[in-house]
């Protein structure tokens, strides 16, 4: 019976698998943008296309425009992508969503990786957004400063190292300090302009604080081998907001998978281009089913002991 059932399920799902691919169209043209190559974006696209190829699209329908950490090359993007009149356009990361608003007067617009679409002024209602929708990496800062105390118990002052013309990174500050007011720490920043001031900012903080948090901030990603780096020569933890930056050299973080996102993102494309409107598709938020990130060469260099219970918990994750 169990056999029989088995069965069944195979061919069901193989039905929908086929009507799924055979439904597509494969006129549509999917436009999308990308700030920059850092490996939190590298991962979200790179999921993004082998979801989407899954449903059925083929890589020739898609655009892809990478404005390489330039605001201005977004804006020629943006332009590009209105003059191809794509069907849909993807907007990787908050600056670039905010870029692609005037998309949205002549095409569906789905953004990913955007820390607070309510701030960004992308949507007013998460549940029902009107001219665009997408996916949220909201970061769980107060759970990321939890786990910093667990191996910084004695920390009265956190670094923050942050890009202040990126809305996400602002935002997560406003979260930081309002956690600092509860738990009685202080915060002390260093802001940057380009990835190239990253080592003195990060040298010169590392002297003042007793761990450094970096949130999703897109050009402290770009660089974050190197605040890792510095961090390291003053015996300091470095926490981020992203797995992909605890890849790139960072010490820990609670968060999601960034695949994740893009395979969201692919899916919500493809509602868009079989009909759903976006006011029908709330913004999603990754803000459960958390892993725990450690990187545990960094933790050995520096000779830190990781919890048993973190060892122990099913949603630990040890990067090398």
């Amino acid at each position: 019976m169990k056999k029989l059932l088995s069965l069944f399920l195979a061919f069901g799902l193989l039905l929908t698998g086929c009507s799924s691919k055979t439904s597509v169209d494969n006129t549509k043209k999917i436009g999308v943008i990308q700030l920059m190559d850092h490996t939190s974006l590298n991962l979200i696209y790179d999921s993004f296309l082998d979801q989407i190829k899954e449903l059925g699209y083929s890589e020739d329908q898609i655009t892809f425009l990478n404005a390489n950490g330039d605001m201005t090359n977004v804006e020629t993007c943006v332009n590009q992508l209105a003059s191809d009149q794509v069907d849909v356009a993807v907007a990787i990361t908050t600056p670039v969503a905010m870029s692609a608003v005037k998309l949205t007067a002549s095409m569906p617009v789905i953004f990913s990786a955007v820390t607070d679409p309510v701030s960004a002024g992308l949507v007013s209602d998460m549940n029902a957004p009107t001219t665009m929708t997408g996916t949220s990496d909201a970061i769980a800062v107060d759970q990321i400063i939890e786990l910093a105390m667990r191996f910084v118990p004695e920390a009265k002052k956190v670094g923050y190292i942050y890009n202040p013309g990126e809305a996400n990174s602002v935002a997560n500050l406003n979260k930081l300090e309002e956690i600092a007011q509860e738990q009685d720490f202080t915060v002390e920043t260093a802001s940057v302009s380009s990835s190239a001031d990253l080592q003195t900012a990060t040298t010169v903080l590392a002297q003042k604080v007793d761990f450094i948090f970096v949130a999703n901030d897109n050009t402290v990603a770009e660089g974050m081998p190197i605040v890792a780096q510095e961090a390291k020569k003053l015996n300091k933890l470095v926490f981020t907001g992203a797995d992909s930056m605890v890849m790139d050299g960072g010490f820990a973080t609670v968060g999601i998978d960034y695949a994740s996102l893009g395979q969201e993102t692919a899916n919500m494309v493809d509602k868009v281009l079989n009909g759903t409107a976006i006011n029908d598709i709330p913004v999603k938020v990754f803000d459960t089913d958390l892993y725990i990130y450690v990187n545990s060469t960094y933790a050995a260099e520096l000779n830190v002991a990781i919890p048993d219970d973190i060892l122990a918990n099913e949603k630990y994750v040890a990067i090398d």
